[in-house]
């Protein structure tokens, strides 16, 4: 048995305060984050305002932000996914997830994120591929379609609601009405001009109602009888008599008809909520998206964190996605961006969101209607596909053959791609 001399006592507290001075004076893990720049500055300070929160939480980790051009973001983290130069935490649209997990860019966020906060989002708010979540998200977004009371008023047209949305036919009746008015040159703006993601974001949410799809869901292979058969046709013709008919500006020279009262329709995400309401007040009306045939549809799933492979401290970044996904967190960012929350928890300390919130309505869009991107590796050749489909169905081209050339594209990416990893 070992004798503790008082000499040899001296030692072994000597060293274990040493040891304890150099754990707390130890600084901090590095935790790299990578965010999209925005022209939402409110978006971008809230986050940065969080992760000084997280920083000063704790010792262990500190999260280092770099700002990213959202024109090149994609094509910046694949290069530096190929030179192995990627950092902890990522940002990113919800459809490319499935994209970043195939191509090996991320972890799988169960056993790494608290299940409690896995739990708590509401579905639009988790990125998936193959039943794994890869991503998760604060906040979500819903189409809507926006008008003014008293233009509606005038010309005899019901406001549609959440038990009663517009048919189709509603929906052209009302326009055939504003048109002939001869008050809107082009009585529906529906942001035509934009370009990239919102032709899918947008558009597709109409094709499903009309009861098509992109792809087939259940397989992830094909899009055959999907994207070209009767629906989608249906859906075809009705985008393109929006045009023919003059309801819509095939070439928008700017996005705000709507705002400066040039059209009578808005049909747009809820970012727009704030503005409108500034600019109309009272007047304003917000409507769900018609119902087409099969229930109206709204996009889901806007930006996500995820966490990568190469990460050297998944624990810091899984910690940090932890703390930005709690309630009052998520609130924050709600509160300075007008997003919807992907909570319940946090909805309710919200002002506009909370039950009884005069923006509440978005939620429960977002809640009744919203449908994921196809969750494939295959999404951004399909998103990509489908915006030159739209635009040339836009511009008069057959429908059919439009259709036809689009599924043709789609299937023979998945093919070269030996079906992303689905069977």
């Amino acid at each position: 048995m070992q004798i503790v001399t008082p000499t040899l006592l001296s030692v072994v507290l000597m060293t274990t305060l040493s040891t304890s001075a150099v754990h707390a004076s130890a600084e901090p893990a590095l935790v790299k984050l990578w965010r999209h720049e925005t022209s939402n500055i409110a978006e971008i300070e809230v986050n940065k305002a969080a992760v000084e929160r997280f920083n000063q939480s704790q010792q262990r980790w500190k999260i280092e932000v770099e700002m990213i051009p959202e024109g090149s973001y994609t094509e910046t983290v694949s290069a530096a996914a190929l030179a192995g130069d990627l950092p902890c935490v990522l940002d990113m649209d919800q459809p490319v997830v499935p994209n970043f997990a195939w191509s090996g860019y991320l972890r799988p966020l169960k056993g790494l994120v608290s299940q409690e906060v896995l739990d708590s989002l509401i579905d639009s708010a988790k990125g998936t591929y193959k039943d794994d979540v890869y991503s998760i998200g604060q906040f979500e977004v819903a189409l809507a379609l926006f008008s003014r009371q008293s233009i509606l008023k005038e010309h005899g047209i019901r406001i549609g609601t959440i038990e009663q949305p517009w048919t189709k036919e509603e929906l052209l009746r009302a326009l055939a009405t504003l048109k002939a008015s001869g008050k809107y040159a082009y009585p529906l703006e529906m942001r035509t001009g934009w370009k990239g993601e919102w032709y899918s974001y947008g558009y597709a949410p109409m094709l499903q109602s009309f009861g098509a799809d992109q792809i087939d869901r259940s397989t992830y292979r094909t899009a055959e009888g999907l994207l070209n058969g009767k629906q989608a046709v249906a859906w075809g013709e009705f985008f393109q008599s929006l045009f023919a008919e003059g309801y819509v500006d095939r070439n928008p020279s700017d996005d705000k008809a709507f705002s400066q009262q040039r059209a009578a329709l808005d049909y747009v995400g809820s970012w727009e909520m704030a503005n409108h309401v500034t600019s109309f007040g009272d007047d304003l009306v917000v409507m769900p998206v018609p119902d087409f045939g099969s229930g109206p549809v709204v996009g889901g799933g806007s930006w996500h964190w995820g966490i990568t492979q190469g990460c050297a401290n998944p624990e810091g970044a899984a910690a940090f996605l932890d703390y930005i996904l709690q309630p009052n967190e998520i609130a924050a960012m709600s509160e300075a961006t007008g997003m919807i929350p992907s909570t319940p928890a946090a909805a309710e300390l919200t002002e506009h969101y909370r039950t009884g919130g005069d923006w509440r309505f978005f939620y429960d869009y977002s809640a009744a209607y919203a449908r994921l991107r196809p969750a494939t590796p295959a999404y951004p050749i399909i998103s990509s596909t489908f915006e030159t489909m739209a635009r040339n169905i836009k511009d008069g081209a057959d429908v059919q053959d439009s259709l036809d050339q689009a599924v043709d594209t789609i299937e023979r990416n998945i093919s070269d791609n030996k079906g992303y990893g689905f069977n």
